[in-house]
C-alpha cells in the first residue's frame, strides 16, 4: 500500500451548457411535464406574493403611519382635492400629488407641515371639537398639524385615527394571509419539484443499472467498480439537482428580478438606476467566489476519496499489516492523506468564509446608499417614507437572485459533467445476443479454430479447436496465463471470438438468445460470490421458476444440508456481506447447491476445490459425482482429484491446444501434461 495512490477519478469541469446533453436529460423529465408546469405556476404565484408584501408595507406606512395631508403654499390649488387652509396655503392629500409635482414644489420650498384631517360628520369630529387649540375647521373637515397633535392623549389620538387603525388591522390581516399563502405555495412547489426529481432519479438509476446488466463483460472488466457505482448514484443525483434546484428556480429568479425592477422604477427611477450600479459588482463577486469554492470543494472530494479507499484497503488487509509489522508505516501514510484532506477542507472553508461576508458587504453598501439618498428624498418630500421602507426589501430581493445565479451555474456545470458520464455508459452497445431460442439444450459444445484477444491482436487463444459431446466431462489444464479461463468465458458467451466459431448443439453461439442459453447453464467458480440475503435465496438465486423447497433438496444433494440447519436461523440465516458467516467449504458447497437447484444441462467448474481442505474436498468431489451425472461439464483443473474423473483432458499452452486425451494417454506421451503432472500432481498422486 502506498499513501500516494490516487483512489479517485479526477473531476472534469465541462461546458456549462451543452444543449445536446440537456435535450437528452429533458427526455427523462418529459413524462412529468405536468408536474413541472405546476411548479412553474406555483413559482409565479410565490413571486407575485413576495413582490406584493413590501408594497403592502409601503401602503401601510404611507396611508396609515404617516399623516396623509400636506400643506402646500401656492396661488392656486396644486392638485385635485386641495382645500384652502390660509392665505396662499392649501391642504392636499399626499397621494394626490404626483412625484414630479411634489419634487417641483419641494425644490421651490412650497411643501410644509403634515396634517391630520377629520371629516365633519361622525364621532371623530365630535372628539376633534374638544381640542380647538389643535383643530381648525376647513372645507375638508377638522385639520390639525402634526406638532399640534402631540398635546392630545394617546387614547384620544387613537380614537381620532380609528379609520386608520381599522385600515392597519386590515392590512395586517392581508399580510398574514400572504404569509400563509406563500407557505402553502412554497410547500406545494418544493413537494412537486422533489417528487418529480425523485421520479426522474428513480428512472435514471433504473436505466443506468438496467443498461449495466446488459453490457458485455469486455466493458465491465475495464471499468473500476467504484466508478460505475458513482455513475448510478452521485452522478444521477447531480442531474436531479438540475431539475429540482435550477430549472424552476431560474425562472422564478428571472421573474423576481423583472418584477422588482418594474416596481422600483415605478417608485423612483433615478434611485433604481443608482442602485443597479452594484449589480455587476455583485454578479462578478458571486461568480468569482463560486468558481473558487467549486475548485476547493472538488479538491476536498478527491482527497476524501483517497481517505475512504485507503481506510477500506487497510481494513481489508489488516492481518497482513499486523503480520509484517507495518502499523507505523500505515499510520504515517494515512496521516499524510489526512493532512491533505485537512488542508483542502480549510481552503474550502476559507473560500466560503470570505464569499458570504463579501456579498453581504456589497448588499449593505447598497442599502447604505439607499438610506442616504432615499432618506434625503423623504426629508425633501420627493420620496415617501413607505417607498423607502419598501426599497430596502426590494434591494435584497433584487440582489439575492444574482447570488443564486452563480450557485445555479455551478449546479448546471456539475450536471453537464454527470450527464456526459452517464450517457457515455448508456451509449455503450449492449452485449450482442442472437434471438434463436434454446428449447432443449443437449450440451454439445464445439470450438472451431477460435482466435481471441482482449486487446487488439494480442492473441490469448490461437486457433483452438475441440468438441465436447453431450454428457462428457472435460478438464482443461495448462500453465497460468495459457488461456483456460478465457475458453470458459467464451463458452458462457461473456466474450465473442474475433475469428472462428463456437457451436452449441451445432448452432453458432452468436445466433442463440444468450439469456435463455445461460438459464440452462451453471457456473461453480473458484471464488464463490454470495449476495446479501438468506441462504435459501442464494441457492435459488431469486429464480421464480425454481420451487421454494428446491433449495433444501439441492443442499441435501451436495451434502451441505446438515451444515445449514445448524445455522442460527437455518435456511433463513442472513449470509451477510460476501458470506462471512459461512466457512470457505460451506460457501463452496452452497455454490454447488446453487448449480444443482438450477438443474443445468451444462456445468462449468472453475477449479471448485482449489480453496478448501482435503476433508471438504472429498465431500465436494462426492457431491460433484452426483451433480455431474448425465450433464456436460468443463472444468478448469489444477488438482489431480478434478482430473482423475474426467473423460478427456485438454492441455492448453500459450493459447494453443497442444495435447488432448485421457489421463493415461497423456501421461504415456510424456509431453507437457506429463511435465505438469510431475510438477503439480505428483504430490497429490502420492
Amino acid at each position: 500500500m502506498n499513501g500516494h495512490h490516487h483512489f479517485h477519478e479526477d473531476e472534469v469541469l465541462g461546458k456549462a451548457l451543452d444543449l445536446r446533453l440537456l435535450r437528452r436529460m429533458i427526455r427523462f423529465a418529459r413524462p412529468y411535464w405536468a408536474l413541472f408546469v405546476l411548479a412553474f405556476l406555483l413559482a409565479s404565484g410565490i413571486t407575485v406574493i413576495e413582490l406584493a408584501m413590501p408594497y403592502l408595507v409601503k401602503t401601510a406606512v404611507d396611508s396609515v403611519l404617516v399623516l396623509p395631508w400636506v400643506e402646500v403654499r401656492a396661488d392656486a390649488p396644486p392638485a385635485e382635492g386641495a382645500v384652502p387652509y390660509g392665505p396662499g396655503t392649501f391642504l392636499v392629500e399626499a397621494k394626490n400629488l404626483p412625484n414630479t409635482v411634489r419634487q417641483a414644489l419641494e425644490e421651490e420650498g412650497r411643501i410644509g407641515r403634515r396634517f391630520l384631517v377629520i371629516p365633519p360628520g361622525g364621532p371623530e369630529a365630535e372628539l376633534a371639537r374638544r381640542y380647538p387649540e389643535a383643530f381648525l375647521l376647513t372645507a375638508a373637515g377638522y385639520a390639525a398639524p402634526e406638532d399640534a397633535l402631540r398635546g392630545i392623549p394617546p387614547s384620544d389620538l387613537l380614537r381620532l385615527r380609528s379609520a386608520a387603525v381599522r385600515l392597519l388591522g386590515l392590512l395586517a390581516l392581508v399580510y398574514l394571509g400572504f404569509l400563509v399563502l406563500r407557505f402553502l405555495l412554497t410547500y406545494g412547489q418544493v413537494y412537486t419539484l422533489q417528487y418529480a426529481g425523485q421520479r426522474i432519479l428513480y428512472d435514471m438509476r433504473r436505466a443506468v443499472f438496467g443498461h449495466l446488466l446488459r453490457l458485455p463483460m469486455s466493458y465491465l472488466d475495464r471499468q473500476p467498480v467504484g466508478r460505475l457505482v458513482t455513475r448510478a448514484t452521485n452522478d444521477v443525483a447531480a442531474i436531479n439537482e438540475l431539475f429540482t434546484q435550477v430549472l424552476v428556480r431560474l425562472v422564478q429568479d428571472v421573474l423576481m428580478i423583472a418584477g422588482v425592477l418594474g416596481i422600483m422604477f415605478q417608485l423612483n427611477a433615478r434611485l433604481t438606476l443608482i442602485l443597479l450600479g452594484f449589480a455587476p459588482v455583485i454578479l462578478a463577486l458571486a461568480f468569482w467566489f463560486r468558481a473558487r469554492a467549486r475548485e476547493a470543494y472538488s479538491t476536498a472530494r478527491r482527497v476524501l476519496a483517497r481517505i475512504n479507499a485507503y481506510i477500506a484497503e487497510s481494513l481489508s488487509g489488516m492481518g497482513i499489516i499486523q503480520l509484517f509489522r507495518q502499523e507505523e508505516r500505515s499510520r504515517k501514510a494515512f496521516a499524510e492523506i489526512n493532512q491533505s484532506f485537512f488542508r483542502a477542507q480549510m481552503r474550502s472553508i476559507t473560500v466560503y468564509g470570505v464569499f458570504g461576508p463579501a456579498i453581504a458587504v456589497m448588499q449593505n453598501l447598497a442599502l447604505a446608499l439607499l438610506i442616504w439618498y432615499g432618506g434625503r428624498g423623504v426629508l425633501a418630500g420627493a420620496f415617501t417614507l413607505g417607498a423607502l421602507v419598501a426599497f430596502t426589501s426590494y434591494v435584497r430581493m433584487l440582489f439575492q437572485p444574482m447570488v443564486n445565479l452563480s450557485e445555479q451555474y455551478n449546479i448546471l456545470q456539475a450536471a453537464m459533467v454527470a450527464a456526459e458520464r452517464i450517457f457515455a455508459i448508456l451509449d455503450e452497445e449492449p452485449e450482442p445476443s442472437g434471438s434463436r431460442p434454446v428449447p432443449d439444450l443437449r450440451g454439445e459444445i464445439e470450438f472451431r479454430d477460435v482466435w481471441f484477444a482482449y486487446n487488439d491482436e494480442d492473441w490469448v487463444l490461437k486457433g483452438v479447436s475441440f468438441k465436447v459431446a453431450p454428457g462428457e466431462r472435460v478438464a482443461i489444464v495448462g500453465p497460468t496465463g495459457s488461456g483456460k479461463t478465457t475458453i470458459v468465458s467464451l463458452a458462457l458467451g461473456f466474450y465473442r471470438p474475433q475469428k472462428g466459431q463456437i457451436l452449441v448443439d451445432g448452432v453458432d453461439l452468436r445466433e442463440l438468445d444468450l439469456s435463455e442459453y445461460r438459464r440452462k447453464l451453471a457456473l461453480v467458480p473458484q471464488e464463490v460470490f454470495l449476495f446479501s440475503g438468506d441462504v435459501a435465496e442464494n441457492i435459488r438465486m431469486w429464480n421464480g421458476v425454481v420451487p421454494p423447497d428446491a433449495a433444501e433438496r439441492a443442499a441435501k444433494a451436495v451434502g451441505v444440508h446438515e451444515h445449514l440447519v445448524r445455522l442460527p436461523e437455518g435456511y433463513g440465516t442472513q449470509v451477510k456481506e460476501r458470506g462471512v458467516r459461512l466457512s470457505v467449504g460451506e460457501r463452496q458447497l452452497l455454490s454447488l447447491a446453487r448449480a444443482v437447484a438450477a438443474d443445468p444441462k451444462f456445468i462449468v467448474l472453475d477449479e471448485a476445490t482449489a480453496n478448501i481442505d482435503s476433508q471438504t474436498e472429498a465431500q465436494v468431489q462426492a457431491a460433484l459425482e452426483r451433480v455431474l451425472a448425465g450433464r456436460t461439464s468443463i472444468a478448469i483443473a489444477h488438482r489431480l482429484s478434478t482430473i482423475r474423473n474426467a473423460d478427456r483432458v485438454l492441455v492448453i499452452h500459450e493459447g494453443k491446444l497442444v495435447e488432448e486425451g485421457t489421463v493415461p494417454e497423456l501421461l504415456a506421451k510424456r509431453g507437457l501434461f506429463w511435465a505438469l503432472w510431475q510438477l503439480q500432481f505428483a504430490g497429490d498422486a502420492s
